[in-house]
């Protein structure tokens, strides 16, 4: 299947210049987003994976149904203040400003293995904040799934060590 016929492409958002890779229309269409989970559950499945961690908002809806998939936990990285329990935090650098992403302080146990999971790669920055979260609660990483890699941004070379996938790549 072509995923990209499901994805649009909005010209100038959010800004002059950027072509947004709209997800929704994929999500909207119940057999195609169960296909792309299902196809990202093969690229992972060998994995030694003990949970999959996703990044608010849409690594939600990436990681929690492939968790679901595979039979292992969801994580939820938040934005800071949006977790009830205690957490650890990390700075990340945003196009105008900055923003901190939070974890609770158990959500993962040391050596757990971690998969994360995410709608879109692009410069990793999001990305290397959450390694940065895992690793300071001791999980290993086993890999990282995405729907969308900007593939010309280079994210994937951020991340030493660390195996990317991705369904449909621009």
């Amino acid at each position: 299947m072509n995923f990209k016929d499901y994805i649009r492409v909005i010209p100038d958002f959010p800004q002059p210049g950027i072509r947004f890779k709209d997800i929704t229309t994929l999500l909207q269409n119940g057999e195609v987003y169960k296909q792309a989970i299902d196809q990202l559950r093969v690229m992972v499945q060998e994995k030694q994976i003990d949970v999959i961690a996703g990044p608010e908002a849409r690594g939600f809806v990436i990681g929690a149904p492939l968790a679901y998939a595979l039979g292992v936990g969801f994580i939820p990285i938040r934005k800071s203040g949006k977790l009830p329990g205690e957490t650890i935090e990390v700075d990340y650098a945003l196009e105008y400003g900055k923003d901190k992403l939070a974890m609770h302080k158990d959500a993962i146990k040391p050596g757990q293995k971690v998969l994360i999971a995410d709608d879109l790669l692009a410069t990793g920055g999001t990305i290397q904040s959450s390694i940065d979260l895992i690793n300071q609660l001791g999980g290993e990483i086993v890999g990282a799934a995405f729907l969308i890699e900007l593939s010309y941004l280079e994210g994937r070379n951020k991340f030493n060590g660390i195996d990317v996938v991705s369904l449909v790549q621009y």
